[in-house]
C-alpha cells in the first residue's frame, strides 16, 4: 500500500499533466493538426543553436571521465557557477561569487533543495494565488503548510493587505513568481519594493527569519521592454531559484541554480546545508553535460519573436471572440477569464471543438483557464475558428 501522503497526491495529480495526455489520445483520433492543445508549458523554439555547438564540442573535446562523472561539489563546477555568477553581477549590478550559485535539477529541483534547507514541520510558506500548483507539493514533501493569498483578479498583483495579515511567527518562506505562470504578469518594482518592508517589519516583530524565493524559470521572457525586478537588490533574505528550460528551450535536461548571497541571515550555514540537500534529495549533482553546456551559452537566449507573434494574435483573436483576458507581460502564457462561473465545465465545453485549455482553479484561482502558447504559429491561427465558434455556444459574441 502506497504511503497516506502519496494518496492525496495521487488524487489531485497534475490537471495540466492530465489535459496533456488527453490531447494525445485526441489527436490519435482527430489528427494532431486538428487537436489545439494550450495546456502544456513545453517550448515549442528550438534551442539557439549555440546549444547543439557546445554539446558537439563539449562531447567531442572533453575527457569524457570528466564530463561525465560526478562534480567535486554537490553544489557543481566551480568554474559554471562563476561564470553564471559573473553573468548576474554584470546584468543586475550584484556582487556573487562562484560560492553563492547551486547548480540544480532544474527549479523544480532547486525549490526542493531550499525547501529541504529551510523548512522544519508545519512551518509556513506563503504564495500569491494564482500559483503554479507544484509549490503545493514541494511544501507538502518536507511537512510544511502552504498558506494562500487569494488573487487580485484585476491586476494579478499580490494582495499585500491580505499578505500583512497571514505572515504569523510560523512563516519562514515566500515564493514568488514573476513573471508569471499563469498569468504572465510582471511584479512591479513598487509592489516588490512594498513587500520586501513588510517581510522587514515582520521578520522584526517575531524576532524570524523570513525567506523570499523567486522562482525564475521565466525571467527571460519579458516583452514590450518591460523590466523584470532582480528581487536579492531589494530585500537581504533573498533566494533565487532560476531554470534555463525556458530561456533555452531546454526544459527536458533539467539544468538550473539556487542564488543564495551572502547577504542572506547564516548564509554559509544555509550554503552548506543546500548542498546537502542536494545530495540526500538524489540529485547528487545537476546534469554535468548541461552545466558545462549552460556556461558556454551564458549570453544566449530563445528567439522571443515566436512567442510574442502568439501572444499577440492569440490575445487579439480571444478579445475579438468576447473573451476576457489580461495582456501578459512575460512567459507564454494567457489567462482567460471563463464566461461560465464553473471553469471546469468551460474546459469540458471547448473539447467538442478540440481545445484543451487548464482550469484555473488548478492555480487556486477559480474562474479563470490557463493557455499556453507556446506552440506552433499555425496552431494558434487555425485555432481562432474554433474559439469562435465556442464563443457563440457560451454567448460571448
Amino acid at each position: 500500500m502506497i504511503a497516506e501522503k502519496m494518496k492525496g497526491m495521487v488524487a489531485n495529480s497534475s490537471a495540466i499533466r492530465a489535459m496533456f495526455e488527453e490531447g494525445n489520445r485526441l489527436a490519435e483520433i482527430y489528427g494532431a493538426e486538428n487537436v489545439f492543445d494550450f495546456s502544456l508549458g513545453n517550448p515549442n523554439v528550438p534551442a539557439p543553436e549555440a546549444v547543439k555547438k557546445a554539446i558537439i564540442e563539449l562531447v567531442s573535446e572533453s575527457d569524457p571521465i570528466v564530463l561525465h562523472g560526478y562534480t567535486n561539489s554537490n553544489s557543481g563546477y566551480a568554474d559554471v557557477r562563476e561564470t553564471i555568477a559573473n553573468s548576474l553581477n554584470e546584468r543586475f549590478g550584484t556582487s556573487f561569487e562562484g560560492k553563492n550559485i547551486i547548480m540544480t535539477v532544474g527549479a523544480a529541483g532547486g525549490l526542493n533543495v531550499i525547501l529541504k534547507t529551510l523548512l522544519n514541520p508545519r512551518d509556513e510558506v506563503i504564495a500569491f494565488a494564482p500559483y503554479f500548483g507544484e509549490y503545493r507539493s514541494y511544501t507538502n514533501n518536507f511537512d510544511g503548510v502552504l498558506v494562500e493569498i487569494s488573487p487580485d483578479k484585476e491586476t494579478f498583483q499580490p494582495k499585500l493587505d491580505e499578505f500583512e495579515q497571514k505572515i504569523t511567527a510560523k512563516t519562514k518562506a515566500v515564493i514568488v513568481n514573476t513573471p508569471n505562470n499563469p498569468t504572465g504578469v510582471v511584479y512591479s518594482e513598487d509592489t516588490i519594493k512594498k513587500m520586501a518592508a513588510i517581510m522587514e517589519a515582520k521578520q522584526k516583530e517575531f524576532g524570524t527569519e523570513i525567506y523570499l524565493i523567486s522562482d525564475e524559470p521565466y525571467r527571460e521572457l519579458a516583452y514590450d521592454g518591460v523590466e523584470v525586478p532582480y528581487l536579492t537588490k531589494y530585500y537581504d533574505n533573498t533566494i533565487v531559484g532560476y531554470s534555463y528550460s525556458k530561456s533555452l528551450s531546454l526544459p527536458g535536461e533539467r539544468i538550473g541554480y539556487l542564488v543564495i548571497p551572502d547577504e542572506v541571515t547564516d548564509s554559509e550555514t544555509v550554503l552548506s546545508a543546500a548542498n546537502v540537500a542536494n545530495r540526500i534529495l538524489g540529485f547528487v549533482n545537476a546534469p554535468t553535460l548541461q552545466q558545462k553546456v549552460v556556461a558556454k551559452c551564458i549570453n544566449e537566449k530563445t528567439d522571443l519573436s515566436f512567442y510574442d507573434r502568439n501572444r499577440e494574435t492569440l490575445y487579439n483573436g480571444l478579445l475579438e471572440c468576447g473573451f476576457e483576458c489580461i495582456k501578459p507581460q512575460g512567459a507564454f502564457y494567457l489567462f482567460v477569464k471563463s464566461p461560465i462561473a464553473d471553469e471546469k465545465e468551460f474546459c469540458s465545453i471547448a473539447k467538442k471543438y478540440n481545445l484543451l485549455l487548464v482550469p484555473g482553479s488548478s492555480f487556486a484561482c477559480s474562474g479563470y483557464v490557463r493557455l499556453a502558447y507556446c506552440v506552433s504559429y499555425e496552431t494558434i491561427v487555425n485555432s481562432l475558428p474554433k474559439f469562435k465558434e465556442l464563443a457563440k455556444e457560451m454567448k460571448c459574441i
